[in-house]
């Protein structure tokens, strides 16, 4: 018995270590197999570390159970920026009985602990979740996924969704999603019992945002029937925030629409549960908030959702004798009562219906009602009214407002009734008053309340005719410290609108900042203004702005600004600006622009078409001075004082902008360059910035310049220059262009001056360099002296001629015509005196640095020493002239730095001399150079055709970078939401790492 027990334990100590140590064992099998499995069906870069795969049969025993850390999904094109999945840890089980005896494992269970999930659509459709193969791409059967799967568990912990539909214009961002369900996967008709917990962070559609900041749980039981995408819920409990309900009903997708059927109803009818979906009220504090009354919520929603149709709904909700008071305030928010409903009872939205019949609630001893109808979303046939006062001291005793002291009597009393027909020129007849007087309101962070605020402000329309409306805001205005603000204005005809008003006074920004502060904004200065105005819209849209009299003046001083978007800031020491009819005469501007000192003085006409008019277009004469611009900083997102290393971005300019501008400054900063005397002409029209007659002083030289700045599309913004360039230092030169890098990198080893006469145009990339992909260009390079030195090329020829006294070289008066298309640099044939050889020389540059030049020299026989002399007299026999002429051809190809230089007409020097001398024998000497050009010439087609197919993938590509900037806008907007979700991420999304399905082995 005891040897059994001893066997028995023997075997079952032996099982433990086996199920310990297989995972070891077998590692590099798991990871050989996870890598198939991922190879065969993921179309994307998956990144994972083997280190943190591991196996275990205790886990969740009796299955196996696979687990892995740090796991993420990185997209393709054009995704390759965006992490869809990064999971914290995932776990897999797999039933261990299928993992023993079956052919294939069966999955089991999923486990999902932490991590981000990024969805994201583009205009087009494509979706980053769209990573499985196409069928054609799909491995054959021999070789596809073994795995079966038999799921009936599945558990999703902290887990944080965005959801960016661009395609739909839906964004829904969600947060700390916690789910569990169990049920019989693999069948088609199965009930999955699900519970769930999340944070709503952000629903928005078309720019609407429904719903933000609300927490969400729920319990239910889904029938789920794959066979006709059909789910239906059960018995079902949810809480969003502190407001129960319950939904039933179905959800089907048989075809491309959505059948559903659902019915709302909420479950507990306390005020205070609805109470808390009020943003601001829904805060740590409203546990402790003391509420009454009741509430009644329902809801059905039935019908086809598809592109052309919405279900019906009838939605409800009714509060009555509602109450709720702050625990430590003295007055309560009571007798709060409302009927509502929305309804619609077709398939159109325009039928939808509102009814208010019922609301009222009292804020202290201040009572306020009203009523809502509106007819459909067509007529808007409309009957409301809303009357109340409000002691506004009292209003800090009822709701907790942190930091302000409020006073003041606001008095309400508005009806509207009526259609309204643009077309017919019918609006509801009105009749509304708005009055608050002896308004006050003191901040903590500033010390001097604002205060005799005042405003008085009434809108009539009693016939319900446009031309008998009239808003008549009859005084408004206010004191701080002293300083008094203060106006009117009267606006008639709802068709014309025919205002006549002023404004008088002054204000210091920096105290009303301080009372009212604004996130992501500082700002301060005085603005003094006095300013009348009268005219109508009519007359902006028929562009009689004589018609429009707007006089006055306005002062600015001391004036700072910087924001997240401007975060260079501006400065304006003084600035005055005085009112016409026809223009705004800037008689004083001293700025400071970021870092850059600013003068300018003008005029600008048309503003009243550019501020009330859509498309109207602002028009100025400016002229501008600067003892110092710094261009870089306003071209990089990196607002720090040092640009020298800030990244330049594509800057878009403004289409309603007609300026004409004169521009004097003492040195501007572009990139790594330091322009002196910088001067000339600017305009801006139609988006297009253009130059004339502009001149400056830069490495040695000067610069001549017109041309134009094109960013209207800025997935592919344009320029086109004439340049005049004079005595430029060749060495600075190539420190500064990129195009000189790449085209004529022998400059880096050339000393002295180049001028030219050169016009091209092409692209621009995104950080506002030009693309030399994309090239063209026409001109002359002059050169009156230069040296060449320490030059790889010269050591070639040396190697290769056996040629004395050549490593360095002076050359003079020297003129390179050039022409560039696509990229590449065609060198048409120029003489030129290397050394004491006559030459000529032809030939290409790229764009990527290759260089392919012919060089055609006549060398004195003499110089090749006796070889030479030995050679002739073997053909010969005779002694030869060292002043005989011997044709050389040098081919270099490569890059200027790694040249490949050959003999063209002969293998090797010997074989070149015999060649020439013969020729020259014969009376053929000049046939052989005519030779070696012509076939130069046509390897140089296929040169340049490799060269255009580079072209054009480096500015495919180029063009792809840019329209992902076009499309940072609504990135940004994501990244906002992830910031709100900040908190509640485990593990923040990494940034896209290189693609790696070979994972890290030990």
């Amino acid at each position: 018995m005891k040897k059994t027990l001893i066997i028995i334990l023997g075997v079952f100590i032996f099982l433990i270590a086996a199920a310990v140590a297989v995972p070891f064992i077998f590692k590099d099998k798991i990871a050989a197999r996870i890598d198939r499995e991922i190879a065969q069906s993921v179309n994307a870069k998956v990144i994972y570390d083997i280190d943190n795969v591991s196996l275990s049969l205790f886990r969740r025993f009796p299955n196996v159970s696979a687990r892995i850390k740090d796991f993420d999904i990185v997209g393709n094109a054009p995704f390759e920026n965006d992490t869809l999945v990064s999971l914290r840890e995932l776990a897999i089980d797999f039933n261990l009985r299928s993992v023993l005896f079956d052919d294939y494992p069966t999955l089991t269970g999923v486990h999902l602990n932490g991590g981000n999930v990024y969805i994201k659509v583009l205009e087009d459709g494509t979706a980053n979740y769209d990573i499985t193969f196409p069928s054609e791409e799909v491995a054959s059967e021999s070789t596809a996924s073994n795995f079966k799967i038999g799921v009936d568990e599945m558990e999703i912990s902290n887990l944080n969704v965005v959801y960016d539909d661009r395609q739909l214009n839906y964004f829904m961002a969600l947060g700390a999603i916690n789910a569990k369900g169990s049920g019989d996967f693999t069948a088609d008709v199965y009930d999955l019992p699900l519970e769930l917990e999340a944070l709503i962070a952000d629903i928005t559609y078309e720019d609407i945002s429904y719903l933000s900041n609300k927490t969400l749980k729920g319990e239910t039981l889904l029938n789920i029937d794959l066979e006709k995408m059909k789910f239906t819920l059960g018995e079902s409990n949810f809480q969003l925030n502190d407001f129960l309900f319950g939904l039933s009903g179905y959800l089907a997708m048989p075809g491309d629409d959505m059948e559903m059927d659902f019915s709302i109803e909420g479950m507990d009818n306390e005020f205070k549960s609805i109470l808390s979906l009020v943003p601001g009220i829904y805060s740590e504090s409203f546990s402790s908030l003391k509420t009454s009354g009741t509430m009644d919520f329902t809801g059905k929603i039935k019908g086809i959702y598809n592109d052309e149709k919405i279900p019906s709904f009838d939605i409800s909700l009714k509060v009555a004798d509602g109450m709720f008071q702050y625990p430590d305030l003295p007055r309560p928010v009571k007798n709060v009562n409302l009927d509502l409903q929305v309804k619609n009872e077709t398939d159109n939205i325009d039928n939808t219906s509102i009814s208010i019949p019922t609301f009222n609630l009292d804020f202290g001893s201040n009572p306020i009602s009203g009523k809502l109808y509106l007819s459909d979303l067509v007529s808007y046939t409309i009957d409301a009214a809303l009357k109340g006062k409000l002691d506004l001291e009292e209003l800090t005793s009822i709701f907790p407002i942190e930091g302000i002291a409020l006073k003041g009597n606001l008095d309400v009393d508005a009806t509207a009734k009526g259609k309204y027909d643009s077309v017919a020129g019918i609006i509801p007849a009105i009749n509304a008053k708005l009055l608050l007087a002896n308004g006050y309101v003191k901040s903590a962070d500033y010390p001097a309340p604002i205060e005799k605020l005042n405003v008085n402000a009434s809108v009539q329309n009693p016939s319900g005719s446009m031309t008998d409306f009239l808003v008549d805001l009859s005084r408004f205005g206010f004191e701080l410290e002293g300083e008094a603000i203060n106006g009117n204005m009267k606006i008639r005809d709802f068709d014309k609108l025919i205002w006549d008003g002023e404004v008088k006074g002054g204000v210091d920004l920096k105290k009303i900042l301080a009372i009212f502060p604004m996130d992501d904004m500082s700002m301060e200065g005085r603005i003094q203004a006095d300013i009348n105005t009268k005219g109508s819209y009519a007359a902006v849209e028929a562009q009689k702005y004589n018609q429009l009299e707007t006089r006055g003046s306005m002062d600015i001083s001391n004036f700072k600004y910087t924001s997240t978007d401007v975060p260079q800031g501006i400065q304006i020491a003084k600035a005055k600006a005085e009112f016409t009819p026809e223009r705004i005469n800037l008689t004083e501007f001293d700025s400071k622009i970021g870092e850059s000192p600013l003068q300018a003085t003008g005029s600008l006409s048309n503003y009243m078409d550019y501020f009330l008019g859509e498309n109207g277009t602002l028009k100025g004469q400016l002229t501008m001075n600067s003892s110092k611009f710094n261009v870089n900083e306003w071209m990089s997102e990196d607002a720090s004082t040092d640009t020298t290393s800030a990244k330049l971005s594509v800057i878009e300019l403004p289409k309603n902008i007609d300026f004409n501008m004169t521009v004097a400054a003492n040195e501007v900063l572009y990139d790594n360059m330091s322009l002196k005397e910088v001067k000339g002409n600017m305009s801006l029209k139609d988006g297009v910035l253009t130059f004339s007659d502009a001149t400056m002083k830069t490495m040695g030289g000067t610069i001549g310049l017109s041309g134009n700045y094109d960013p209207r599309d800025l997935t592919a913004p344009a320029f086109n220059f004439n340049l005049n360039i004079a005595e430029l230092s060749i060495a600075e030169a190539f420190k500064s262009f990129n195009t000189i890098k790449a085209f004529a990198p022998i400059a880096q080893n050339l000393t002295g001056k180049f001028n030219s006469n050169l016009n091209f145009s092409g692209k621009l990339g995104q950080d506002m360099m030009p693309l030399l992909s994309s090239l063209d260009g026409k001109g002359l390079l002059k050169v009156a002296e230069t040296a060449l030195k320490d030059s790889k090329i010269l050591e070639g020829i040396t190697s290769l001629t056996k040629l004395k006294d050549i490593n360095t070289l002076q050359m003079k008066n020297i003129s390179i015509p050039i022409t560039i298309e696509n990229g590449v640099m065609d060198v048409k044939p120029f003489d030129v005196k290397l050394w004491d050889y006559q030459a000529t020389v032809q030939g290409t540059a790229g764009f990527d640095g290759s260089i392919n030049y012919l060089v055609n020299m006549l060398i004195p026989a003499g110089k090749f020493g006796a070889q030479a002399n030995t050679l002739l007299s073997s053909i010969t026999g005779t002694a030869m002239d060292e002043n005989t002429t011997i044709p050389l051809a040098l081919n270099l190809a490569g890059t200027y730095n790694s040249p490949k230089i050959s003999l063209a007409g002969g293998n090797s020097i010997e074989s070149l001399l015999t060649n020439a001398l013969k020729a020259r024998v014969s009376g053929e000497a000049a046939g052989l150079q005519t030779k070696a050009t012509e076939q130069f010439n046509a390897a140089q087609d296929s040169v340049k055709q490799v060269l255009k197919a580079k072209s054009a993938v480096a500015q495919d590509s180029a063009k792809k970078e840019l329209e992902k900037q076009v499309d940072v806008a609504k990135d940004k907007a994501v990244d906002e939401a992830k910031k709100l979700l900040k908190g509640f991420f485990p593990k923040s999304t990494p940034p896209a790492k290189p693609d790696t399905t070979t994972v890290k082995k030990d």
